[in-house]
């Protein structure tokens, strides 16, 4: 096993992607766990580690449903999933997403001082 790389502390979080590269597109897929920077996406196979997408994860309340958008970069892959980095996100949708990994840390505090960094 290689050396734990990442920065940023990740939360489970289930909710379906649809993910568009310029030569196709999937629907509904199942995500594994995100961060600030980045998600772990199930059933995605055939592509290659530097490959850009947009990536929109579906947000369900209890009177709303919401997407978040964001252009991201496949930088690792495994047999059924692959890690996207997110390399651009509107300001309403990182504000969704830092909330999202606010309420599911295990440690809050810690959560705040990666978005100060």
């Amino acid at each position: 096993m290689g050396t734990e790389r990442r920065k940023n502390t990740r939360v489970p979080f289930q909710t379906t992607a649809d993910v568009i590269f310029h030569d196709k597109q999937y629907s509904n897929c199942a995500t594994d766990d995100l961060s600030i920077k980045g998600v772990s996406v199930l059933g995605i196979s055939g592509h290659r580690p530097g490959e850009t997408c947009t990536l929109s994860l579906a947000l369900s309340g209890s009177t709303s449903q919401l997407r978040l958008t964001m252009k991201a970069e496949i930088v690792h892959i495994e047999t059924d999933r692959i890690g996207l980095h997110f390399n651009e996100i509107d300001l309403d949708s990182f504000y969704h997403l830092k909330n999202i990994i606010y309420y599911n840390a295990e440690d809050p505090d810690t959560i705040e001082q990666e978005f100060t960094r």
